[in-house]
């Protein structure tokens, strides 16, 4: 009650301020029309006007502003009784109405939302979000215990006024995001926020306890407790399959027919390792600007609790549905695009990624020998000329910069190996095994794990050449069906490491988004005014893809090496490997987001370049 209490005064005081400061505006205006200085009142007033009056457009926006429901599958009493049976079971053991609609959503999370207006205090359909995942992956008793504790926020013991309090939040945040960072009002209010979510957190925390409390009481502590472990561990597991096993195929353009079973069968085979993350100790300090107390203090106050009897099931989740297969199938419909991507079972989805992934570093070699060798369509074969005229060192010095060419050339052995890979693959004698519990393995027709190590080692000498090739031809390799595809490097797949506005390249106006495959030059306006802005809405708005196809995408690989002559601000010339000559130059009224200027140098270093001066 103290929190609800407590955010309807301070949100009260959120619009007093924004009325003190019109009152305040308004005063110094009639002074000066009084005071003869009537166009020195209008000057300086008039702006002052405009930016309370943006401020009040931005506070009734945010108070009017839905959010959105979260995107998912909808789960109808008729399709999963039993799942419905225990969440009306549920809300009336906590003391709150049951939900009207249960929806699976493809999230680590279980959260209860509802349509609220008057600020939350008249309420409207709430609703049920349950993340696949913890359905995969929980037990009945815990995922009871985890919507035990999301109902428990709208239990008698929360009131209604709690809805108020977080509405509040929503209302003062969402106004903060819409004040203009030069908006001279916006002082007070940012000041005014970080006040009331001091307040409202602090209260927040105490409420997340009465939450857990609650599902002692549904579930019993230990079931409480395993439940509260276990959401950690599930969302490391998640964040892993994702990127380990989904993302390199989805950026590939490729998508798995199974998305969440793939996930079940990750769980299902990785044992072993989620079990010595349960074993960590869980987090135990939480800054005071945080919603939720600590793992550790909540576990420890559920550890308090009267221990109850509880009948036990132990049961998975899953069986709460009457089939999870085709629960995951029918949320994947709804919530996964998978635009022009091709889709496959889960075993030709993880050959075609694995393949991709060796093809990408194969055309990155094969540019290079394309380059140093003028052949327009460069392969595996045009390497072993290359080996065979004693020039691979030419080409290995620049993946194995600052050592001897001949020693760069031993070291090649182990791009030589990818390459081997890959022929054998598109020789049709090697094939991908799926695995859950490790990386796929590499196979051949009868199963035997294919290592192509020594040959490679063979085929980086010329004096051994020869043994490689006869090697590679007893195992069905043809060197000629390895070959470039990718004629340009592209940022499909890249991330952005920095941005920075109000750059000069080659003494044009420009904004730089750096990728960790190379430099996006964005042309950029002359005025440096809302640089970081800008960069913020074109970074948001804009898929990197998108902004490289655009734009002027310098790929690293095309930078023979880099002169920087000033760090601060930088200024730096890019040497390319067709002679070309890039001045990169940094403004004094530039901006950045984050620590851009420090990856930037931290790029051109490694690029080659060190500080003249």
């Amino acid at each position: 009650m103290f929190r609800a209490a407590a955010s309807v005064v301070m949100l009260l005081g959120f619009y007093v301020v924004a009325l003190i400061q019109l009152a305040a505006v308004l005063a110094f205006v009639v002074w000066a029309a009084m005071s003869h200085h009537a166009a020195a009142g209008i000057k300086l007033g008039l702006p002052l006007l405009l930016a309370v009056g943006a401020t009040a457009v931005g506070l009734w926006r945010a108070i009017r502003t839905q959010p959105e429901p979260m995107h998912g599958l909808v789960v109808t009493p008729q399709a999963a009784p039993e799942l419905w049976q225990t969440v009306h079971a549920l809300a009336s053991e906590v003391g709150t109405r049951s939900p009207d609609e249960i929806r699976l959503v493809p999230e680590v999370n279980a959260a209860v939302g509802e349509d609220t207006k008057l600020l939350g205090l008249i309420g409207g359909r709430r609703r049920l979000y349950l993340g696949m995942p913890l359905v995969q992956t929980l037990s009945v008793d815990q995922l009871r215990s985890v919507v035990a504790h999301e109902l428990g926020h709208y239990s008698g013991r929360h009131t209604r006024l709690g809805a108020v309090a977080y509405r509040g939040r929503l209302a003062i945040g969402g106004t903060i995001s819409r004040i203009g960072r030069w908006n001279p009002v916006g002082i007070v209010f940012r000041g005014y926020a970080r006040l009331y979510l001091l307040v409202d957190n602090a209260a927040s925390r105490r409420q997340e306890l009465d939450a857990d409390r609650a599902s002692v009481r549904v579930a019993g502590p230990q079931v409480a407790m395993s439940a509260l472990r276990e959401l950690p561990v599930i969302d490391a597991a998640w964040d892993f399959y994702f990127g380990r096993y989904v993302v390199p195929g989805w950026e590939a353009g490729y998508a798995p027919d199974d998305v969440f079973g793939g996930f079940g069968q990750l769980v299902a085979a990785r044992g072993d390792e989620l079990a010595k993350l349960r074993d960590k100790e869980p987090e135990k300090h939480k800054s005071r600007w945080d919603t939720h107390p600590s793992t550790a203090e909540r576990i420890a106050v559920m550890g308090t609790a009267p221990q109850q009897p509880h009948p036990v099931d132990g049961r998975p989740a899953a069986a709460l549905l009457p089939s999870i297969h085709e629960a995951g199938i029918a949320l994947q419909r709804e919530v996964v695009d998978v635009s022009d991507r091709r889709v496959l079972p889960w075993p030709q989805f993880t050959a075609a990624t694995a393949t991709a992934r060796l093809q990408r570093t194969a055309d990155r070699l094969f540019r290079s020998l394309g380059r140093l060798t003028g052949t327009p369509d460069p392969g595996l074969g045009t390497l072993f000329a290359l080996v065979e005229a004693g020039r691979l060192g030419e080409l290995a010095e620049e993946f194995f910069p600052n050592i001897a060419p001949e020693e760069a050339a031993l070291k090649f052995a182990g791009l030589m190996d990818v390459l081997f890979m890959l022929a054998a693959i598109r020789s049709g004698t090697a094939f991908w095994q799926q695995s859950w519990s490790g990386p796929a393995r590499l196979i051949d027709a009868d199963g035997s794990e294919l290592d192509f190590e020594e040959i490679a080692k063979l085929a980086v000498s010329p004096g051994t050449l020869e043994e490689a090739r006869a090697r590679l031809a007893d195992r069905g390799v043809r060197i000629e069906s390895a070959g470039i595809i990718e004629r340009k490097a592209t940022a499909n797949g890249s991330d952005v490491i920095a941005a920075m506005a109000n750059l000069k390249v080659d003494g044009a106006h420009t904004d730089l988004v750096l990728l960790d495959r190379g430099f996006v030059f964005v042309p950029g306006p002359k005025s440096t005014d809302n640089g970081r802005k800008r960069l913020q809405e074109l970074l948001s708005s804009t898929s990197v893809e998108q902004l490289a196809a655009g734009c002027r995408f310098m790929p690293f690989e095309e930078v023979r090496g880099t002169s920087i002559t000033k760090r601060t601000p930088v200024k730096a010339d890019l040497q390319l490997h067709d002679g070309t000559v890039v001045a990169l130059e940094e403004r004094w009224t530039g901006e950045q987001l984050g620590d851009s200027r420090d990856t930037l140098l931290g790029v051109l270093d490694r690029l080659g370049g060190r500080p003249e001066s």
